[in-house]
């Protein structure tokens, strides 16, 4: 559920780093903090934790890794690590090691806050190089991702059966999906719940063979024939009753339109299965890979990296942390405590063999889209949700016209 929490964060924080960026001794070597880079280190590690289970299966690896290193290792939950850590980098003593959603990565690279240790980081190729790609700047790759999450297709198979569907009905097309969720709606059943964000919305762009912007991050491309073509197939879908938006089923999101069995099928990510489990134990559901669209496959990550201060004075330090927390054995590890797909190419065959329900999850970490990579485009994306939330009577072509002309003032062209 933390995913869902993106869309408006940081007016504050934008505001603190562009101030911690101009004369808070950030520059483009790092940081003009002394450096400790042999011996024991007393590292300060903050993370962004989804619940207790993540709490302690973090705290008790620190711990491993601090025994055998001789070092100090303190994990602390934040309450608000968007709001927390922006504050403690724009101070002076800023955590070690702290969470960085790729959704907020380039707000603290482009004022110098991270310092762009993986560049040189062993066994850094065995990382996915689309979650990779998230963590670049400037052609730089600054941190390494802790794990992953995709989106994929979650069907309820008691409602698939009252409604008379096979297997042969599970859509692997775009054209397969509407018809359906037709013969779903012929049931008097609503066939779809997709959240109403460009972190739903925005695998149909991909499907299309479009996104919001450029891989570098630097050109905003919302106003293509691809993206209009994608946004005007889930229009269709809106104005058909074959999909709805989660708040038209009385939800807070679409996982729980699904778990209430108001929709037969929903498109979410990994997530989830513990929310599933957790709230709605008795959903009985598959999960396949999102449906192709015109380009092919298609579908979004979400991801954090393990970002280091850059006025950390105990880099090397860590470094080795974050070598130990990402070895394909932690990460294998942290999946079973709290459910997290790895990052590592190296451990996702294992991991899928472990949990093989997962399957389309893992099949569309090779080929997902990552969030936008660009830093002060809070305020034009939250504008972009607005228009999206407004699609069903909306014009597709207006809303991309509107994000490209926000998202071109705040990249500078």
């Amino acid at each position: 559920m933390t995913r869902l929490r993106h869309a408006a964060l940081a007016a504050a924080l934008a505001g603190s780093l562009v101030a911690a960026g101009c004369g808070s001794g950030f520059d483009d070597n790092g940081s003009t903090t002394t450096q400790q880079s042999a011996g024991p280190a007393d590292l300060k590690i903050m993370i962004a934790s989804s619940g207790d289970a993540e709490t302690k299966a973090v705290q008790d690896a620190a711990a491993q890794w601090a025994s055998s290193s001789g070092s100090k290792a303190t994990v602390t939950p934040a309450q608000d690590i968007v709001q927390q850590l922006g504050q403690a980098l724009a101070g002076s003593t800023p955590p070690d090691v702290f969470y960085v959603d790729a959704a907020r990565f380039a707000d603290y690279a482009s004022v110098g806050a991270l310092e762009p240790y993986a560049q040189g980081m062993e066994g850094v190729d065995s990382f996915l190089p689309n979650l990779r790609q998230s963590f670049t700047f400037e052609d730089k790759l600054y941190c390494v991702p802790k794990d992953t999450s995709t989106l994929a297709l979650q069907i309820n198979t008691d409602l698939w059966k009252k409604a008379g569907l096979t297997d042969a009905d599970i859509p692997t097309s775009w054209e397969q999906l509407r018809a359906t969720a037709q013969k779903i709606k012929a049931k008097n059943i609503t066939p779809l719940a997709i959240g109403d964000t460009r972190d739903r919305i925005g695998a149909f762009l991909v499907q299309a063979g479009g996104y919001w912007v450029s891989p570098d991050g630097k050109q905003a491309t919302g106003d293509t024939a691809q993206n209009v073509e994608a946004l005007t197939y889930v229009q269709g879908l809106l104005k058909e009753g074959l999909a709805k938006y989660p708040k038209a089923l009385d939800a807070g999101w679409a996982g729980e339109a699904f778990g209430k069995g108001k929709v037969a099928m929903t498109i979410e990510g990994n997530w989830i299965k513990g929310a599933l489990t957790a709230d709605f134990p008795n959903i009985k559901y598959t999960v396949k890979e999102l449906p192709a669209g015109p380009k092919g496959k298609g579908t979004l990550s979400f991801t954090q990296c393990w970002g280091i201060a850059a006025k950390s004075k105990f880099k090397q330090q860590a470094v080795a942390f974050v070598q130990a927390m990402t070895s394909a054995e932690q990460q294998l590890s942290f999946s079973k405590a709290f459910g997290v797909m790895p990052s590592r190419q190296d451990a996702q065959a294992t991991y899928q063999q472990q949990n093989p329900d997962d399957a389309a999850f893992v099949a569309g970490a090779q080929y997902a889209q990552g969030p936008v990579n660009a830093p002060k485009m809070d305020s034009v994306l939250a504008d972009l949700d607005s228009g999206l939330q407004g699609l069903q009577t909306g014009d597709p072509k207006a809303v991309l016209q509107r994000f490209d002309k926000n998202a071109k003032t705040a990249l500078g062209g």
